[in-house]
């Protein structure tokens, strides 16, 4: 109960402190990205999509960075295959929170990694996701923080296990476990003192954790070096939504796109998604502005991606949709969020003349 109340508050929150005003917008530019090369990462509820989005898309995504999240799937029900309707969503909501972050349904057998795993191969079967068989090359992050209360250690370690059960190798994956922080993304200096909880959910703790996940999803890299204040672009979202139902995606997302990007260098794209109360105005800029990823972008020919997701009756919180909320397509390429930043990505891949 206390963690409804907590998403309730922040939904408040989030309509006194500027959720729904945007900053001025600009069109998500055409750079002739090289989308084969996509990467992705995100904290918490963000994990857990891009967790979703990478095994949608990995024939298009090659590794994603988990930050305090837990294994795909995980907030599904048995009655998503069966019944639709919100009940279901709610349903899953209650799941997820107490078996796919507080851990408390263990002894039920939540998270079931092989049932989990179960579920990802007959999505691919039935061509819902991309072939699991191109996992195996992929690079995976995992990071668990020891002050983290909102989702536990053991569940980011079900995450480690799922991907080992679908064949990825265990030399593939980083698993930071029972390190420094709170519920939040980790940096060098930015955000709130290192182990403190809530808003901004970014951590000061001395370490420089967006150059960690890019390093180990891609390799040896450029050292990150200053950005040009200039290239943070607030997007206008709305044409990617377009024809697509129950979304709840914001008006504005952002991106961060160095000059040679822009201007005819070959680029790649890194892909973040934000966390529960991360999406209004204010802890949304800090997200884009403050949490490393422009740094390591301007050295290394690379865009960085920042949809937004956006509050709504189902979603107080502004979380990215991993029980359900949208639609019981969710999991898959059909499902609304997946569907527009994959519209985001094939707009940033299209060729700029």
């Amino acid at each position: 109960m206390r963690l409804f109340q907590t998403l309730a508050a922040v939904a408040v929150a989030g309509a006194l402190f500027g959720c729904s005003s945007e900053e001025e917008t600009v069109a998500l530019p055409k750079v002739g990205a090289k989308l084969e090369e996509t990467s992705v990462s995100g904290l918490s509820a963000g994990a857990y999509m891009a967790g979703q989005f990478h095994i949608a898309h990995s024939d298009i995504v090659n590794g994603a960075g988990l930050i305090a999240g837990g294994p795909y799937g995980c907030g599904q029900s048995e009655f998503t295959k069966t019944m639709s309707g919100p009940g279901v969503s709610f349903i899953n909501m209650s799941k997820a929170i107490n078996g796919c972050m507080k851990n408390n349904l263990r002894l039920a057998g939540v998270p079931n990694v092989s049932r989990l795993a179960k579920t990802a191969r007959d999505l691919s079967y039935n061509d819902a996701i991309a072939p699991l068989q191109n996992l195996k090359t992929h690079k995976i992050y995992l990071y668990s923080a020891q002050a983290d209360t909102t989702v536990v250690n053991d569940i980011v370690s079900a995450a480690r296990d799922f991907y080992e059960e679908i064949q990825i190798p265990s030399d593939h994956i980083t698993f930071l476990y029972n390190q420094s922080g709170a519920h939040a993304f980790i940096t060098d200096t930015a955000g709130s003192p290192c182990g403190a909880s809530g808003t901004p959910y970014i951590n000061a703790c001395e370490y420089d954790q967006a150059g960690a996940v890019l390093k180990h999803i891609r390799g040896p890299l450029e050292p990150a070096s200053a950005v040009n204040t200039e290239r943070f672009l607030f997007i206008d979202q709305r044409p990617f939504t377009s024809g697509i139902e129950n979304h709840s995606m914001a008006k504005s997302g952002a991106a961060y796109v160095p000059e040679r990007c822009a201007t005819g260098d070959a680029c790649q794209v890194h892909v973040v998604f934000h966390g529960c109360g991360q999406s209004d105005t204010e802890n949304f800029g800090k997200v884009v502005r403050t949490t490393g990823y422009a740094e390591w972008a301007e050295a290394n020919n690379l865009v960085v991606l920042f949809p937004r997701a956006t509050v709504s009756a189902a979603n107080p919180a502004a979380c990215w949709d991993w029980w359900g909320y949208t639609g019981p397509d969710y999991l898959t390429r059909k499902a609304p969020q997946i569907r527009t930043v994959r519209r985001m990505l094939n707009h940033l891949a299209a060729d700029p003349n």
